[in-house]
């Protein structure tokens, strides 16, 4: 299963990974080929009930565009989101990262940041408890966030790998929300260094862990569509652990962690 997971992050066939710029919104809609790739021989369902997902129509930064996901499940039933996958159809590796939220955390939110190549539909599929998935769209127009430049890289930048963590208090429904980010330039393999004209190869975090104590929160599988310095703030429920643990690595093998106390700054 971890071998087909990378496989679909690391690029789909060939043919569908040369979007053309300023696609117009009615073009040939890529989604029922890449439905079939990342979900072969799986029923995708409307996901209104189930799973929400917020992204700017037009993205002041095609490099740096905010998604949300939000889980919509009434109250009381007793269906949980165990996984989300979040693909960006028109970009050359279509998916952006897979959220699998451990059960009973209590995620209902995921908000991070992401590069869009082309104007594009973003998906977000939900796979709940029983097994079903269920999608939900939007559409963004944005351009040539993919081989946008890297920033500027100075000798007293923090060290890559870096970790920080927020965490913030609890809400009228007890639960909580953090933040982790990641000093990393996520490369994608499209940008060029402006010194050597060469194409920079793809860097990114592949993988991140976080837990609360000993009991884990949400896995993140990312791949080159998750920006430069990639964020995540999530909500969860909390309980008496007294400190987080977070755990990333790279596609270059390299490996973060550290450790943080669970109670938000005052």
């Amino acid at each position: 299963m971890q071998t087909k997971r990378r496989s679909v992050l690391g690029g789909l066939a060939a043919g569908m990974l040369a979007p053309g710029r300023g696609r117009a919104a009615g073009d040939t809609d890529r989604w029922p080929d890449l439905a079939r790739l990342i979900f072969p021989g799986r029923v995708l369902r409307d996901g209104a009930s189930l799973i929400e997902l917020d992204a700017p129509y037009r993205a002041e930064d095609a490099a740096v565009v905010p998604v949300t996901l939000r889980t919509t499940l009434a109250a009381g039933n007793p269906l949980q989101v165990r996984k989300i996958t979040l693909v960006i159809d028109a970009n050359p590796v279509p998916v952006a990262a897979i959220f699998t939220l451990a059960p009973d955390a209590g995620i209902d939110r995921i908000a991070t940041r992401v590069r869009v190549d082309d104007y594009t539909n973003i998906h977000a599929v939900a796979e709940s408890s029983d097994g079903g998935l269920y999608a939900a769209s939007r559409f963004v127009k944005a351009a040539g966030g993919c081989s946008a430049p890297a920033l500027k890289q100075t000798a007293g930048d923090i060290p890559l790998g870096t970790l920080r963590f927020r965490a913030f208090p609890a809400n009228e429904a007890g639960l909580r929300e953090a933040q982790v980010m990641v000093r990393h330039p996520n490369y994608s393999g499209m940008q060029m260094d402006q010194l050597s004209r060469l194409y920079i190869p793809a860097d990114f975090i592949q993988s991140l862990r976080i837990s609360q104590a000993d009991r884990l929160l949400l896995t993140i599988e990312g791949g080159i569509s998750v920006s430069e310095n990639p964020s995540f703030r999530f909500s969860f429920r909390p309980d008496q652990g007294k400190t987080f643990r977070v755990e990333a690595a790279d596609s270059n093998g390299r490996q973060f962690s550290a450790t943080f106390p669970a109670e938000p700054a005052a």
